[in-house]
């Protein structure tokens, strides 16, 4: 496995840990129709963590395991912070381990 796949994965792996953590992972899907969203980031029917663990992590996870090509960019933490914005305390973890995320996905391109 090329070395940043494997680093991707293992991002991935923290980030859902880091929801998992903070208690913000769900044991439920959101409906078909709020999943099926064209919005970025699904903002207009799901919450940032809904859209990570439904959307943002099967499709990275994906594109690793079937060797799709990967992103040139990504503007998650950013995101993050501006949904986070009222919680930094309780987010500093999850918008850090989205930073390298974007980083290695820049590195990756």
């Amino acid at each position: 496995m090329d070395k940043r796949v494997a680093d991707l994965a293992d991002q991935l792996l923290l980030i859902e840990r880091e929801l998992r953590v903070q208690g913000w992972w769900a044991l439920q899907a959101p409906d078909s129709e709020a999943l099926s969203s064209q919005v970025p980031f699904c903002v207009d029917t799901l919450a940032f963590e809904q859209w990570l663990q439904w959307i943002f992590l099967p499709r990275m996870k994906h594109m690793l395991e079937s060797a799709a090509p990967l992103p040139t960019v990504s503007g998650i933490q950013p995101m993050a912070e501006q949904v986070y914005g009222g919680q930094l305390v309780k987010a500093r973890e999850l918008i850090r381990l989205l930073g390298e995320f974007d980083q290695l996905i820049v590195g990756a391109a």
